[in-house]
Formats: C-alpha cells, structure tokens, sequence
C-alpha cells in the first residue's frame, strides 16, 4: 500500500542516498521548483547524498550548465548521473557499431564527443542510414511531431538488422506547459515493427550501476535499503527503482497529475485506481516534491 506523505522530510531519516529525477520533479524544463529545491538542500544537510539521475541523452557537464540555467544552486545536489553517459560509453565501446546514423537535433552534438574516461574508446562516425551500422537516437529530429513520421526510416534500418541505440528511454516530458516526445518513443515504436532497441536509462540497469559507482567515487558505501528514488514517471522511475529493490518517492503531480487527480495532493482513490491500472506500487507518494 503506497503511503502518501505530505513531506520528503517526513521519510528522509530513513535513508542516506536519493536518486532524484530532474524534469518534473527539480525543474519543470523551462525554470528550477523553489520547493523541491528547499527539500533537497534541506535533506542535504542532515548527510544525505543527492545523486541527479536524469534520462537526459545529454553528457553530464551538459546537464550542469543546463540545471545553472534553470536556477537549481549546487547546493542542492552532490552529483549527477545521465541516461545520456551511460549510452556515450556503450556507443563508444561500439555496441551499435562504428558508422551510425543519428536521429536527433542539432544540440544534441555534444553526445558524440571524445569520450576520455574510456581506453581504447572506438572511433565513431556519423553517416547516412543506407550506410550506417547502427542507429543512435538521442531524441525526434522535431520534439512536437508524432514519432510516426519517422516509420519509413525504421522500415529500411529494421530490414537491414541495424540496432537502435535509445539515449533516453522516456516516451514524453512537459516543457512547462508544453508536452513534447523523447528518444523512448522512437525506440518503442521501432521495438513495435521488430527491430531492436537497447536502452541504458531508467528503468534499466545501466544508469543505476553508473549512479552506485557515482555515489562511490564520493567514498559513499550505501546498502540498497538505505536509497530512496523519487521521481514522477511510473514506467522509468518507479518500475526501474522496484526493479532495483530500493523504495520509491512517486511525484504524482508530474506526468500522471491528472490521472492521479492532483493539485496539492493526490486524491487517494484515483492514486490507487492508477497504481493498480499501471500494476506499479511506490512506497511513497506525493504532489510535489517539497
């Protein structure tokens, strides 16, 4: 039974890590929520680290000079992990091989420079689709288009057995009040016509390997029971933290706050009406983080 908190202080004594989703949870993709960044500072200071862990495709310094844009102050976070370096290193370690055809927008540039951290990293060049290897999608080519439109591309990449590499597995995300489609949606439609679709944010694996090691390189050894995820979308962040075996904070009045009725707070039946629908329990909910 999820328990609907009116507080992160509330439940933060128990735990000595968070796993804190950005978008609809720390900032909204145009500015910074003033409330959920008083929480995190807040929870800071009694000695829990905050790991950012984003879907973002972009590489992590990217990330911090986007948070510094949007107003969210250093302080309220100890560090970051991207679904966007886990996918760098597997593109560099040539998973989808060394010519790929890129579906994105220009911005998303950075996501094919030199990766250092890696030995040995492959050289990867970007190329047209009849002469690529592979697929990397760090997004649509056009945010506000229904991924359909790029069928006719997915067709000839799924005859030719090309994988898709998908740098950020989320479906949708809302830019204020402004609801746009992400690299997940071009991967789910392309898994839909057959192809294959490898994915390295939540709820996978990789990014929570690489927020650990994150959390380690910071001298911090925290059990799993010890890790609270928070984060407001119910197939990434909360099926990637039960997959994971850490307790869930869900943020019900992101993506699914109509669904789950919220203003505030969510309304306790339709929180369990969706819970049960989505077949995905949380062990915490709550409007806002606050």
């Amino acid at each position: 039974m999820t328990q609907i908190v009116s507080s992160l202080a509330e439940i933060s004594a128990d735990y000595d890590a968070m796993f804190v989703d950005l978008w609809g949870c720390v900032h909204d993709g145009v500015t910074a929520l003033p409330d959920a960044v008083a929480a995190l500072q807040a929870v800071r200071k009694t000695g829990v680290t905050v790991v950012l862990v984003t879907n973002s495709p972009r590489p992590r310094a990217q990330v911090r000079t986007q948070l510094d844009g949007f107003g969210v102050p250093t302080d309220a976070w100890d560090t970051i992990a991207t679904s966007g370096d886990s996918a760098r290193s597997a593109m560099f370690q040539g998973i989808v091989g060394h010519r790929v055809f890129h579906i994105g927008e220009p911005h998303d540039a950075p996501f094919f420079a030199p990766l250092q951290a890696l030995d040995n990293p492959q050289h990867i060049e970007r190329v047209a689709l009849e002469d690529a290897e592979g697929i990397v999608c760090t997004g649509p080519f056009d945010a506000d288009a229904d991924p359909s439109v790029l069928r006719p591309q997915l067709l000839l990449a799924k005859t030719m057995g090309l994988k898709l590499l998908c740098a950020n597995p989320d479906i949708v995300v809302d830019r204020g009040d402004h609801r746009e489609w992400c690299a997940g949606a071009v991967a789910k439609l392309y898994s839909e016509m057959g192809g294959e679709s490898l994915y390295f944010g939540k709820p996978h694996p990789p990014i929570y390997d690489l927020a650990r090691l994150r959390l380690n390189k910071l001298g911090k050894d925290i059990s799993d029971r010890r890790i609270l995820a928070i984060g407001d979308g119910i197939h990434t962040d909360i099926q990637g933290a039960l997959g994971e075996g850490i307790d869930s904070l869900f943020i019900t009045g992101g993506l699914a706050a109509e669904e789950t009725k919220t203003t505030d707070q969510p309304e306790a039946d339709a929180l369990n009406a969706f819970i049960e629908k989505e077949k995905m329990t949380p062990t915490y909910a709550i409007g806002k983080l606050r």
